[in-house]
């Protein structure tokens, strides 16, 4: 079965860094897109990065060039490293799985057809 799973979270201080991981199964990463979520409370969703199949990699603009997507296709793993951070990046970081297809955004989580159960991140002082 299809399976995505966060880890890596945790609390860490205004400009620390965190990696988090997207340990997937049940699919290859070759056949599909990953992209990282992030939720806070009283806020909508929202589009962090994105690593397509062919490894084409986007970025949100919480991003602000501080985050970096990556993948080991051997682990089956997708990686998204944290630095900079702020207590705007609190939230909880999901990753998902999308089919591929054209005509949409990335940033779309409605195209997105199997979820983790998320990370929690706090950034705070």
């Amino acid at each position: 079965q299809v399976q995505l799973v966060e880890s890596g979270g945790g609390l860490v201080q205004p400009g620390g860094s965190l990696r988090l991981s997207c340990s997937i199964s049940g699919f290859s990463l070759d056949d599909y897109q990953i992209g990282w979520f992030r939720q806070a409370p009283g806020k909508e969703r929202e589009g962090v990065s994105y690593l397509s199949n062919s490894g084409v990699t986007y970025y949100g603009e919480s991003a602000g060039g501080r985050f970096t997507i990556s993948s080991d296709r051997h682990l089956n793993t997708v990686f998204l490293e944290m630095s900079s951070l702020t207590v705007e990046d609190t939230a909880i970081y999901y990753c998902a799985r999308r089919p591929p297809m054209w005509g949409s955004s990335w940033s779309s989580a409605a195209t997105y057809d199997h979820w983790g159960q998320g990370t929690q991140v706090t950034v705070s002082s």
